[in-house]
Protein backbone atom coordinates (compact mmCIF):
# COMPACT_ATOMS: atom_id res chain seq x y z
CA UNK A 1 0.00 0.00 0.00
CA UNK A 2 1.23 3.36 -0.49
CA UNK A 3 1.27 6.29 1.45
CA UNK A 4 -1.15 8.03 -1.12
CA UNK A 5 -3.65 4.95 -0.46
CA UNK A 6 -2.74 4.70 3.20
CA UNK A 7 -6.06 5.91 5.29
CA UNK A 8 -3.23 5.88 8.30
CA UNK A 9 -1.26 7.67 6.53
CA UNK A 10 -0.98 11.88 8.04
CA UNK A 11 -2.30 14.38 5.45
CA UNK A 12 0.99 15.73 4.28
CA UNK A 13 2.68 12.70 3.50
CA UNK A 14 -0.03 11.66 1.38
CA UNK A 15 0.44 15.12 -0.48
CA UNK A 16 4.23 14.15 -0.42
CA UNK A 17 3.22 11.25 -2.42
CA UNK A 18 2.13 13.10 -5.13
CA UNK A 19 3.58 15.08 -7.95
CA UNK A 20 3.18 17.93 -5.35
CA UNK A 21 5.61 19.03 -3.18
CA UNK A 22 5.19 20.23 0.26
CA UNK A 23 7.88 23.20 1.72
CA UNK A 24 7.95 24.82 5.05
CA UNK A 25 6.74 28.55 5.51
CA UNK A 26 9.96 29.88 7.93
CA UNK A 27 13.18 28.60 8.47
CA UNK A 28 13.04 28.10 12.22
CA UNK A 29 15.52 25.29 12.47
CA UNK A 30 13.13 23.53 14.90
CA UNK A 31 10.31 23.93 13.22
CA UNK A 32 11.76 23.14 10.04
CA UNK A 33 13.34 19.75 11.37
CA UNK A 34 9.48 18.71 12.26
CA UNK A 35 8.32 19.81 8.96
CA UNK A 36 10.85 17.36 7.39
CA UNK A 37 9.56 14.54 9.36
CA UNK A 38 6.04 15.74 7.70
CA UNK A 39 7.39 15.21 4.34
CA UNK A 40 8.49 18.74 3.52
CA UNK A 41 11.53 19.34 1.05
CA UNK A 42 11.88 23.42 0.75
CA UNK A 43 11.24 26.15 2.92
CA UNK A 44 11.42 29.93 3.35
CA UNK A 45 13.11 32.79 4.73
CA UNK A 46 12.64 36.35 4.80
CA UNK A 47 12.93 39.44 7.04
CA UNK A 48 9.30 38.61 8.51
CA UNK A 49 10.17 35.36 9.47
CA UNK A 50 13.68 36.35 10.43
CA UNK A 51 12.05 38.95 13.20
CA UNK A 52 9.91 36.43 14.63
CA UNK A 53 12.67 33.68 15.01
CA UNK A 54 15.05 36.20 16.52
CA UNK A 55 12.17 37.28 19.05
CA UNK A 56 11.30 33.50 19.84
CA UNK A 57 15.09 32.69 20.51
CA UNK A 58 16.91 35.33 22.21
CA UNK A 59 19.11 32.79 24.41
CA UNK A 60 20.46 32.36 20.47
CA UNK A 61 20.22 35.19 19.00
CA UNK A 62 20.99 38.18 21.41
CA UNK A 63 24.67 36.57 21.99
CA UNK A 64 25.35 36.16 18.47
CA UNK A 65 24.21 39.31 17.56
CA UNK A 66 26.39 40.99 19.72
CA UNK A 67 29.34 38.98 19.07
CA UNK A 68 28.67 40.56 15.46
CA UNK A 69 28.69 43.85 16.40
CA UNK A 70 32.41 43.14 18.18
CA UNK A 71 33.15 41.34 14.62
CA UNK A 72 31.58 44.75 12.79
CA UNK A 73 32.29 47.52 14.68
CA UNK A 74 31.11 49.83 11.76
CA UNK A 75 28.12 47.97 11.08
CA UNK A 76 24.81 49.43 12.10
CA UNK A 77 21.39 48.03 13.27
CA UNK A 78 20.78 46.71 9.27
CA UNK A 79 23.76 45.11 8.69
CA UNK A 80 23.43 43.15 11.04
CA UNK A 81 20.03 42.28 11.23
CA UNK A 82 20.79 40.96 7.56
CA UNK A 83 23.57 39.25 8.49
CA UNK A 84 21.49 36.80 10.77
CA UNK A 85 18.93 36.59 8.36
CA UNK A 86 21.71 34.85 6.08
CA UNK A 87 23.06 32.72 8.57
CA UNK A 88 19.57 31.19 9.23
CA UNK A 89 18.81 30.84 6.08
CA UNK A 90 22.05 28.95 5.53
CA UNK A 91 21.57 26.74 8.61
CA UNK A 92 18.41 25.54 7.25
CA UNK A 93 19.97 25.39 4.01
CA UNK A 94 21.80 22.51 5.53
CA UNK A 95 19.22 20.65 6.86
CA UNK A 96 17.44 20.68 3.17
CA UNK A 97 20.76 18.91 1.25
CA UNK A 98 19.52 15.70 1.31
CA UNK A 99 16.00 16.47 -0.27
CA UNK A 100 18.04 18.53 -2.62
CA UNK A 101 20.42 15.75 -3.40
CA UNK A 102 17.52 12.97 -4.00
CA UNK A 103 15.58 15.36 -6.21
CA UNK A 104 18.54 16.92 -8.28
CA UNK A 105 18.17 20.20 -7.19
CA UNK A 106 14.29 20.86 -7.97
CA UNK A 107 13.52 20.64 -4.74
CA UNK A 108 15.39 20.62 -0.86
CA UNK A 109 15.54 24.81 -1.49
CA UNK A 110 15.86 27.44 1.35
CA UNK A 111 14.32 30.31 -0.36
CA UNK A 112 15.72 34.01 0.96
CA UNK A 113 13.97 37.17 0.12
CA UNK A 114 16.22 40.08 -0.91
CA UNK A 115 15.69 43.20 1.03
CA UNK A 116 12.00 44.91 0.38
CA UNK A 117 13.89 48.13 0.35
CA UNK A 118 15.42 47.40 -2.80
CA UNK A 119 11.74 46.82 -4.48
CA UNK A 120 12.12 50.14 -7.31
CA UNK A 121 16.01 48.97 -8.27
CA UNK A 122 16.42 46.14 -10.37
CA UNK A 123 20.05 46.59 -11.06
CA UNK A 124 20.51 46.46 -6.77
CA UNK A 125 17.99 43.78 -6.71
CA UNK A 126 20.17 41.60 -9.41
CA UNK A 127 22.94 42.30 -7.35
CA UNK A 128 21.69 41.23 -4.49
CA UNK A 129 20.11 37.86 -5.38
CA UNK A 130 23.66 37.16 -7.38
CA UNK A 131 25.23 37.70 -3.83
CA UNK A 132 22.26 35.73 -1.63
CA UNK A 133 22.93 32.89 -4.48
CA UNK A 134 26.22 32.21 -3.07
CA UNK A 135 25.52 31.72 0.46
CA UNK A 136 24.72 27.75 0.13
CA UNK A 137 24.04 25.54 -3.15
CA UNK A 138 20.57 24.96 -2.80
CA UNK A 139 19.85 28.68 -1.79
CA UNK A 140 16.69 29.99 -4.17
CA UNK A 141 16.54 33.72 -4.04
CA UNK A 142 12.92 35.54 -3.69
CA UNK A 143 12.35 38.97 -5.44
CA UNK A 144 9.30 40.83 -6.17
CA UNK A 145 6.69 40.19 -9.15
CA UNK A 146 6.31 44.19 -10.10
CA UNK A 147 7.82 45.49 -13.02
CA UNK A 148 11.37 46.33 -11.84
CA UNK A 149 11.66 42.82 -9.83
CA UNK A 150 10.70 40.57 -12.99
CA UNK A 151 13.19 42.30 -15.34
CA UNK A 152 15.23 41.80 -12.31
CA UNK A 153 14.21 38.21 -11.67
CA UNK A 154 14.91 37.61 -15.95
CA UNK A 155 18.53 39.08 -15.64
CA UNK A 156 19.66 37.09 -12.28
CA UNK A 157 18.01 33.88 -13.84
CA UNK A 158 20.14 34.28 -16.25
CA UNK A 159 23.61 34.80 -14.26
CA UNK A 160 22.22 31.60 -12.80
CA UNK A 161 20.44 32.37 -9.64
CA UNK A 162 17.51 30.39 -8.83
CA UNK A 163 14.28 32.12 -8.74
CA UNK A 164 11.41 32.24 -6.15
CA UNK A 165 8.78 35.02 -7.15
CA UNK A 166 7.40 37.01 -4.05
CA UNK A 167 4.76 40.00 -3.61
CA UNK A 168 2.91 38.33 -6.34
CA UNK A 169 -1.16 37.41 -5.76
CA UNK A 170 -2.58 36.98 -9.40
CA UNK A 171 -2.18 34.97 -12.64
CA UNK A 172 -0.94 37.72 -14.48
CA UNK A 173 1.94 38.06 -12.37
CA UNK A 174 2.70 34.57 -12.33
CA UNK A 175 2.41 33.79 -16.15
CA UNK A 176 4.94 37.07 -16.63
CA UNK A 177 7.27 35.83 -14.29
CA UNK A 178 6.83 32.48 -15.80
CA UNK A 179 7.62 33.74 -19.19
CA UNK A 180 10.55 35.99 -18.22
CA UNK A 181 12.13 32.56 -16.62
CA UNK A 182 11.99 31.02 -19.96
CA UNK A 183 13.89 34.01 -21.54
CA UNK A 184 16.08 33.21 -19.37
CA UNK A 185 16.79 30.00 -19.73
CA UNK A 186 16.67 30.09 -23.44
CA UNK A 187 19.16 32.70 -23.08
CA UNK A 188 21.21 30.96 -21.41
CA UNK A 189 20.89 27.63 -23.95
CA UNK A 190 21.70 30.02 -26.68
CA UNK A 191 24.44 31.05 -25.32
CA UNK A 192 25.94 27.24 -24.14
CA UNK A 193 25.79 28.02 -20.41
CA UNK A 194 25.59 25.08 -18.48
CA UNK A 195 22.22 23.43 -18.13
CA UNK A 196 20.99 22.30 -14.64
CA UNK A 197 17.89 22.10 -12.43
CA UNK A 198 17.08 25.23 -10.95
CA UNK A 199 14.08 24.60 -9.31
CA UNK A 200 12.26 28.11 -10.16
CA UNK A 201 9.40 28.62 -8.60
CA UNK A 202 6.54 31.47 -9.23
CA UNK A 203 4.59 31.87 -5.92
CA UNK A 204 0.88 33.01 -5.66
CA UNK A 205 -0.25 34.07 -2.05
CA UNK A 206 -3.54 32.82 -2.58
CA UNK A 207 -4.31 34.17 1.23
CA UNK A 208 -3.35 37.58 0.75
CA UNK A 209 -5.63 37.84 -2.86
CA UNK A 210 -8.67 36.34 -0.36
CA UNK A 211 -7.49 39.08 2.45
CA UNK A 212 -7.66 41.96 -0.77
CA UNK A 213 -10.93 41.32 -1.88
CA UNK A 214 -12.49 40.76 1.78
CA UNK A 215 -11.60 44.51 2.25
CA UNK A 216 -12.39 45.63 -1.54
CA UNK A 217 -15.58 44.06 -1.17
CA UNK A 218 -16.22 45.96 1.94
CA UNK A 219 -14.99 49.36 0.99
CA UNK A 220 -17.75 49.34 -1.50
CA UNK A 221 -20.33 47.56 0.25
CA UNK A 222 -20.28 44.67 -1.63
CA UNK A 223 -22.40 42.06 -0.15
CA UNK A 224 -21.12 38.07 -1.09
CA UNK A 225 -21.83 35.14 -0.63
CA UNK A 226 -20.29 33.84 2.55
CA UNK A 227 -17.46 31.84 1.96
CA UNK A 228 -17.26 32.56 -1.85
CA UNK A 229 -14.38 34.82 -1.43
CA UNK A 230 -12.29 32.23 0.24
CA UNK A 231 -12.32 30.66 -3.16
CA UNK A 232 -10.17 33.34 -4.70
CA UNK A 233 -6.71 32.33 -4.26
CA UNK A 234 -7.83 28.67 -4.95
CA UNK A 235 -9.31 29.82 -8.10
CA UNK A 236 -5.92 31.79 -9.50
CA UNK A 237 -4.17 29.35 -8.21
CA UNK A 238 -5.68 26.41 -10.12
CA UNK A 239 -5.57 28.45 -13.51
CA UNK A 240 -1.74 29.53 -12.94
CA UNK A 241 -0.73 26.01 -12.91
CA UNK A 242 -2.81 24.89 -15.72
CA UNK A 243 -1.81 27.48 -17.88
CA UNK A 244 2.06 26.92 -16.51
CA UNK A 245 1.34 23.21 -17.58
CA UNK A 246 -0.09 24.20 -21.36
CA UNK A 247 2.64 26.69 -21.94
CA UNK A 248 4.93 24.15 -20.75
CA UNK A 249 6.99 26.44 -18.68
CA UNK A 250 9.92 25.06 -16.66
CA UNK A 251 9.37 26.82 -13.68
CA UNK A 252 6.03 25.93 -10.78
CA UNK A 253 3.50 27.41 -9.05
CA UNK A 254 3.81 27.90 -4.77
CA UNK A 255 0.72 27.95 -2.65
CA UNK A 256 1.66 30.15 0.29
CA UNK A 257 -0.39 32.60 2.71
CA UNK A 258 -2.63 30.17 4.05
CA UNK A 259 -5.86 31.07 5.26
CA UNK A 260 -7.82 27.79 5.15
CA UNK A 261 -6.93 24.22 4.05
CA UNK A 262 -8.42 24.93 0.81
CA UNK A 263 -4.83 26.38 -0.03
CA UNK A 264 -3.32 22.70 0.24
CA UNK A 265 -6.36 20.04 -0.33
CA UNK A 266 -7.44 21.59 -3.84
CA UNK A 267 -3.89 21.76 -5.37
CA UNK A 268 -2.98 18.27 -4.27
CA UNK A 269 -1.64 16.14 -7.27
CA UNK A 270 -0.03 19.02 -9.64
CA UNK A 271 3.45 19.46 -10.56
CA UNK A 272 4.10 22.74 -7.84
CA UNK A 273 4.79 23.45 -4.33
CA UNK A 274 2.48 23.80 -1.25
CA UNK A 275 4.69 25.66 1.12
CA UNK A 276 2.25 25.52 4.42
CA UNK A 277 3.19 27.51 7.96
CA UNK A 278 4.34 24.94 10.47
CA UNK A 279 1.05 25.51 12.64
CA UNK A 280 -0.94 25.01 9.41
CA UNK A 281 1.57 21.57 9.23
CA UNK A 282 0.13 20.40 12.32
CA UNK A 283 -3.56 21.45 11.76
CA UNK A 284 -3.87 19.49 8.39
CA UNK A 285 -2.68 16.29 9.65
CA UNK A 286 -4.48 16.69 13.09
CA UNK A 287 -7.67 17.46 11.07
CA UNK A 288 -6.66 14.39 8.89
CA UNK A 289 -7.40 16.96 6.31
CA UNK A 290 -8.53 14.80 2.56
CA UNK A 291 -6.02 14.39 0.00
CA UNK A 292 -7.02 13.64 -3.33
CA UNK A 293 -4.76 12.84 -6.60
CA UNK A 294 -5.23 15.36 -9.17
CA UNK A 295 -7.62 17.43 -7.37
CA UNK A 296 -5.43 20.31 -9.14
CA UNK A 297 -7.28 19.58 -12.05
CA UNK A 298 -10.95 19.90 -10.55
CA UNK A 299 -12.04 22.84 -11.33
CA UNK A 300 -13.51 25.44 -8.82
CA UNK A 301 -17.28 24.92 -8.01
CA UNK A 302 -19.38 26.95 -10.66
CA UNK A 303 -21.31 28.97 -8.56
CA UNK A 304 -18.20 30.15 -6.46
CA UNK A 305 -16.32 30.99 -10.14
CA UNK A 306 -19.55 32.97 -11.44
CA UNK A 307 -19.66 34.94 -8.65
CA UNK A 308 -16.41 35.87 -8.11
CA UNK A 309 -16.34 36.88 -12.23
CA UNK A 310 -18.99 39.07 -11.23
CA UNK A 311 -16.23 41.35 -9.56
CA UNK A 312 -14.00 43.48 -11.39
CA UNK A 313 -11.34 43.27 -8.55
CA UNK A 314 -10.93 39.59 -9.28
CA UNK A 315 -11.21 39.45 -12.48
CA UNK A 316 -8.00 41.36 -12.51
CA UNK A 317 -6.02 38.89 -10.60
CA UNK A 318 -7.67 36.10 -12.66
CA UNK A 319 -7.69 36.88 -16.43
CA UNK A 320 -4.29 36.02 -18.09
CA UNK A 321 -4.17 39.89 -19.03
CA UNK A 322 -6.17 41.62 -16.28
CA UNK A 323 -3.29 43.75 -15.35
CA UNK A 324 -0.32 45.34 -17.53
CA UNK A 325 3.38 44.72 -15.53
CA UNK A 326 3.50 48.87 -14.73
CA UNK A 327 0.00 47.62 -12.33
CA UNK A 328 1.45 44.96 -10.37
CA UNK A 329 2.88 47.11 -8.08
CA UNK A 330 -0.21 49.22 -7.18
CA UNK A 331 -2.33 46.27 -6.55
CA UNK A 332 -3.97 46.74 -3.25
CA UNK A 333 -2.28 43.03 -2.10
CA UNK A 334 0.67 44.14 -3.36
CA UNK A 335 0.96 47.65 -1.93
CA UNK A 336 -0.44 46.07 1.90
CA UNK A 337 2.39 43.04 1.77
CA UNK A 338 4.56 45.52 0.80
CA UNK A 339 4.62 47.96 3.75
CA UNK A 340 4.29 44.92 5.73
CA UNK A 341 7.60 43.60 4.55
CA UNK A 342 9.02 47.48 4.61
CA UNK A 343 7.46 47.21 8.40
CA UNK A 344 9.34 43.97 9.22
CA UNK A 345 12.44 45.56 8.22
CA UNK A 346 12.22 48.04 10.28
CA UNK A 347 10.62 45.75 13.37
CA UNK A 348 14.06 43.76 12.72
CA UNK A 349 16.39 46.66 13.36
CA UNK A 350 14.95 47.93 16.40
CA UNK A 351 15.43 44.51 17.89
CA UNK A 352 18.80 44.46 16.84
CA UNK A 353 19.15 48.16 18.22
CA UNK A 354 17.54 46.73 21.79
CA UNK A 355 19.75 43.64 21.95
CA UNK A 356 23.41 44.94 20.80
CA UNK A 357 21.77 48.90 22.81
CA UNK A 358 20.08 47.52 25.51
CA UNK A 359 18.15 50.65 27.44
CA UNK A 360 20.76 51.59 30.46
Amino acid sequence: MSLLTDPKAASLARAAATSTSIWNDSADPGELRRSIEFGAVGATCNPVIAYTVIKRHPEVWGPRLRELAVEHPTWGESQLGWAAVKELSIEAARLLEPAFAESGGRDGRLSIQTDPRLHRDTAALVDQAVEFSRLAENIIVKLPATEAGIAAMEEAAYRGVSINATLSFTVPQALAVGAALERALDRRASEGLPEREFGHVVTIMGGRLDDWLKKWTADRGILTTPGVLDWAGVAALKRAHATFVEREYRSRILSAAFRSHLHFSELVGGDLVISPPFEWQKRINDNAIAVEADRIDVPVPGEMLRELMSLAEFRRAYEPDGMTPDEFEHFGAARNTLRQFLDADAQLDALVRDLIVPAA
